[in-house]
């Protein structure tokens, strides 16, 4: 059996870059259901599109028609007021695995797991506080480990841009988990 050439093409342009498809696009709707959602969509554009020109940066490509869809996709189903807030199993351990890395203590007796769950916790609502903007370069730099560059393209901004705006993000969500702690 023959396969044909835009399913080659999608196997080489997307496949690898679908659990960062997934990560980020849990970053932006914050639950894991509408996430799905929104990278299934995507799949499907991607999919559609390649036959169109030459892809040279694979990852940044489809992280964008994942941004583009989550836009969409919150604009018809989600009323404008409203904060993405996530209680998602899979961001709760990104969090975790952040904030256990920001510590660098292993994690042994049962207090300590409580402690790190609570540590997890008030970087997740920290995260999901930030404006939008911010948020979203947040995710791709700290989640997606995009670069600079990769963040401005995907964006359409000036990559200072970029930079101010992960600089402003890490502020406000170092000064918010500061904030818990003193609580």
């Amino acid at each position: 059996m023959h396969e044909d050439q835009p399913a080659i093409r999608f196997r080489e342009l997307v496949v690898p870059h679908l659990r960062d498809a997934l990560i980020f696009a849990r970053g932006l709707m914050g639950n894991r259901d509408d996430a799905e959602d929104v990278v299934q969509e995507a799949c499907l554009r991607a999919y559609a599109a390649t036959g169109r020109g030459t892809v040279l940066h694979p990852r940044a490509w489809l992280l964008a028609i994942v941004r583009n869809t989550a836009f969409t996709w919150m604009a018809k189903n989600r009323p404008k007021a409203v904060l993405v807030l996530g209680d998602d199993v899979e961001m709760e351990r990104l969090a975790e695995t952040a904030g256990a890395a920001l510590t660098g203590t292993p994690i042994l007796t049962p207090e300590a797991e409580l402690i790190r769950k609570a540590e997890a916790a008030a970087i997740q609502r920290a995260v999901d506080a930030l404006p939008a903007p911010l948020r979203e370069i947040l995710v791709l730099r700290e989640f997606n480990d995009l670069s600079y560059r990769d963040i401005a393209d995907l964006l359409s901004v000036p990559i200072g841009t970029v930079m101010s705006r992960l600089s402003r993000a890490r502020l406000l969500l170092a000064t918010s988990i500061a904030e818990a702690h003193r609580d």
